[in-house]
């Protein structure tokens, strides 16, 4: 399995913006569920929140990666056009309240030491992060 590819959907999302937060990811290895989690953020925006699923998948990626059990490229698909436009380069981080998020998520892609590649799909790609988002969503509301 280390020379699979792993592919990971990530999703954030708020309930007004900025609103309750909540992030997520999926990964499947060779078309397999073998991961997900999601994380309630508190009151966010929804570009944070997107950047946070992206953030919480690869720091389980750096944990993960020295028990050889990951493959050597990541694909990351997201919903967010704004997210993954700017981590491949096409668009410019003008905000400040994404530059550190941004440069987080750039220092976490070097460490893992992985090709990784972002693509956009649309949200009916992305069901299963959608999907552990709202329930994060539901459940810490809830409380």
């Amino acid at each position: 399995m280390k020379d699979s590819q792993i592919v990971i959907y990530t999703d954030g999302g708020s309930r007004g913006n900025p609103g309750p937060a909540a992030c997520a990811f999926v990964i499947n290895i060779n078309g397999k569920e073998v991961f997900k989690q999601s994380k309630y953020l508190g009151r966010q925006t929804n570009n944070f929140a997107e950047y946070q699923g992206v953030i919480l998948a690869l720091k389980y990626l750096l944990d993960k990666k020295p028990d050889n059990k990951l493959g050597n490229d990541a694909i990351f698909y997201l919903d967010s056009e704004l997210i993954a436009m700017q981590l491949t380069g096409r668009y410019k981080v003008k905000s400040e309240s994404l530059r550190s998020l941004y440069l987080e998520t750039v220092d976490l892609i070097s460490k893992t030491k992985q090709k990784i590649y972002f693509r956009n799909v649309p949200r009916e790609r992305n069901k299963e992060a959608d999907l552990l988002v709202n329930k994060e969503l539901d459940n810490s509301l809830k409380k």
